[in-house]
């Protein structure tokens, strides 16, 4: 099992996959580290040799990926509430940031709906 940044990539996923299991990097920057790195085709990482492997570490090494990258974007956000941001207050509320409808949806970063008990019989009666 190769094991970049301290994460271990699945053997027998393409490259191109097991390179997305690093934070900070995508589909796109996983095919241009693998074309950097000099590997043909797209194999799986248990046929990567150890030249391959080590050219691989040294590429991903230039980028802010994992512990350091999580941690840029916690500041920011922290950031972002501190200065009460519009989007500062939409992370503290825990609501949608990026101007997405909240009158219907947006349950999963609203959490569950909360239902008022006998709320519908008590408006019949009145």
């Amino acid at each position: 099992m190769a094991i970049i940044a301290g994460i271990n990539l699945p053997d027998n996923k393409r490259v191109a996959i097991a390179l997305r299991y690093l934070f900070g990097i995508g589909p796109t920057r996983a095919l241009v580290v693998a074309r950097e790195a000099g590997i043909q085709g797209n194999p799986k990482m248990r046929e990567v040799s150890d030249e391959h492997l080590a050219r691989l570490r040294e590429i991903i090494a230039k980028f802010k990926i994992e512990g350091d990258l999580r941690r840029e974007v916690q500041m920011n956000i922290r950031r972002k509430i501190e200065i009460r941001s519009y989007q500062g207050i939409r992370h503290s509320r825990g609501l949608p940031v990026h101007g997405q409808r909240t009158r219907s949806n947006a349950r999963g970063r609203k959490g569950p709906r909360k239902t008022v008990a006998g709320r519908s019989r008590a408006a019949a009666k009145k």
